[in-house]
């Protein structure tokens, strides 16, 4: 008996470790093991205390932990500081904050990764798919009522016969959606209340119409269309908590109005935006960006804006090359946005090239600058071997990259066919080379045959010398099958906490926080 009180003291004591924050298990590398077994479902957020991302998912984790917590389940978040325990960010594989998994089980060999919004309900839905059934059965009103009150958007079946094909079709659908809460019903009662008559499927919504019946044929991929094309707004606002659906879903060509929320006719311009929207659902997204926010201001430096140019329409194709359209007319009015979108429909705009204008001086220095206007003529001189970076102002990376780069240009400086050369590809554009992510470096050999080696040896002055020396093949590959490089998790500030917009935050690519508007891989 007394050996049975000390081991069960013991194992009190143990757990009595993992302290908790706001209903937030704190996990170190010495009680990680204790928590899977005393909690087998368990979400945990790797992050960096400096991390502006992790910073603003503090809230609604600690929301979706309390939701979770008050209902008794059996699921339960934590969070790793990963700068204090690096050996457990290492071992679960963490390239950038916040990386968020889940053990399931108590199974710590096969964590999911977690691919769901940032927001309370989001994430609790996600869990709540992951342990237990598709969808909810739904036996009375009072049930129903409550899904639909409590979630920004729920989907429910209505099925004289839960067994049915439909019904199978139903849950399926049910399966490969981890964001919006299902339910099911065969209820007399139920049908009755939301004045359904026979077999259907009900999207409820908090926004727009307040509901969209489906009038398909139940199969799986219809039903994940029609869900996936009405469970946004027509006009979504882009937000760190929005990213993950608008990124996630299928409408890749997005049309963005930059307005400041603050501005007196803003809602005059919501209404003309809102209006413009109705004829391209499910064609083109509507989103609109709050022009003033600090966090923006990237995006709209992508897109070659100020604040204050701003309102302003931009649109873009997020297909495998992504592709900026300017409408013509500055003008915010439901007739400007409509005849652009149809032309943009009707394939007939051209994309918008951003270029500075060409420097006097640009080829004073040994690195030449090279801007939109002037790329086409210096890049593919059929007599230069000409070799780029596209790098970005703000790019820790780039900014390590520079004195190398200068060397480099000083090297080559009396060289005849040899061009160093540097473009800020925030402000200039080409349709030759597609940039996304920075520092990019590029090798465009001498000859008439147009053609692109993408640099992937070492970041040195050696390593860029042999690179030259043996004309693009030591440490090159044809242009596109570049190996994305990892960026050190260690050190803040330097390619580690992502400023990207993405659903995920990744460090990859030479800096995942120099990716602009675009969803990572």
């Amino acid at each position: 008996m007394l050996r049975f009180f000390v081991l069960c003291t013991l194992a009190l004591a143990s757990r009595a470790d993992i302290a908790e924050e706001d209903d937030v298990l704190v996990l170190k590398k010495s009680n990680f093991e204790e928590a899977l077994k005393a909690h087998p479902n368990i979400l945990v957020e790797f992050y960096a205390p400096w991390c502006g991302h992790c910073k603003a998912l503090v809230p609604e984790y600690a929301k979706a932990a309390s939701t979770l917590k008050a209902e008794g389940s059996d699921i339960r978040l934590a969070k790793v500081d990963a700068t204090e325990e690096a050996d457990l960010a290492q071992e679960f594989g963490v390239r950038g904050y916040p990386t968020i998994k889940f053990f399931k089980g108590g199974d710590k060999d096969s964590p999911k990764e977690y691919s769901a919004g940032r927001q309370a309900d989001d994430i609790v839905n996600w869990l709540k798919k992951r342990t237990g059934p598709a969808a909810t059965t739904l036996g009375e009103v009072a049930q129903a009522e409550s899904l639909i009150a409590d979630n920004e958007v729920a989907v429910i079946g209505f099925f004289k016969d839960v067994e049915s094909e439909g019904a199978k079709a139903f849950l399926k659908a049910a399966e490969a959606l981890d964001d919006v809460p299902f339910g099911i019903t065969s209820d007399d009662a139920v049908f009755s209340k939301f004045e359904v008559s026979k077999d259907a499927v009900v999207l409820f919504k908090k926004f727009d119409e307040g509901r969209n019946t489906f009038d398909g044929e139940l199969n799986k991929a219809d039903l994940l269309s029609f869900i996936k094309g009405n469970q946004l707004p027509l006009v979504i606002e882009f937000t760190e908590q929005t990213a993950p659906k608008i990124f996630g879903g299928e409408i890749k060509s997005h049309i963005l109005m930059f307005v400041p929320k603050a501005a007196s006719d803003f809602n005059d311009k919501m209404s003309e935006f809102k209006k413009a929207a109705e004829g391209f659902k499910g064609k083109i997204l509507f989103i609109f960006i709050d022009s003033e926010v600090d966090d923006n201001q990237r995006i709209l430096e992508f897109f070659g804006l100020k604040k204050e140019e701003c309102p302003a329409i931009r649109l873009i194709t997020l297909e495998d090359e992504m592709t900026k359209y300017r409408p013509e007319s500055e003008a915010i009015t439901a007739e400007n946005i409509i005849a652009f979108c149809t032309l943009f429909t009707e394939g007939k705009l051209k994309p918008h090239l951003m270029s500075q204008d060409i420097p006097e001086d640009w080829d004073k220095n040994p690195v030449k600058v090279l801007v939109g206007k002037n790329f086409e003529e210096i890049v593919f001189d059929p007599k230069k071997n000409v070799f780029v970076e596209f790098y970005a102002p703000w790019c820790g990376h780039c900014k390590q990259l520079e004195p190398i780069w200068t060397k480099l240009g000083e090297k080559y400086k009396e060289s005849s066919d040899i061009v160093v050369a540097k473009m800020d590809s925030t402000a200039n554009e080409n349709e030759a080379v597609k940039v996304h992510s920075f520092p990019t470096l590029k090798f465009f050999p001498a000859g008439d045959d147009r053609k692109v080696i993408d640099y992937n040896g070492e970041r040195t002055l050696e390593g860029f010398s042999k690179f030259l020396e043996s004309g693009g093949k030591e440490g090159g590959a044809p242009a596109g099958e570049d190996e994305e490089e990892e960026a050190d998790v260690s050190t803040p500030g330097v390619g580690t906490e992502s400023s990207t917009i993405s659903p995920t935050v990744v460090v990859n690519a030479h800096c995942s926080c120099c990716r602009v508007y675009q969803p990572l891989p």
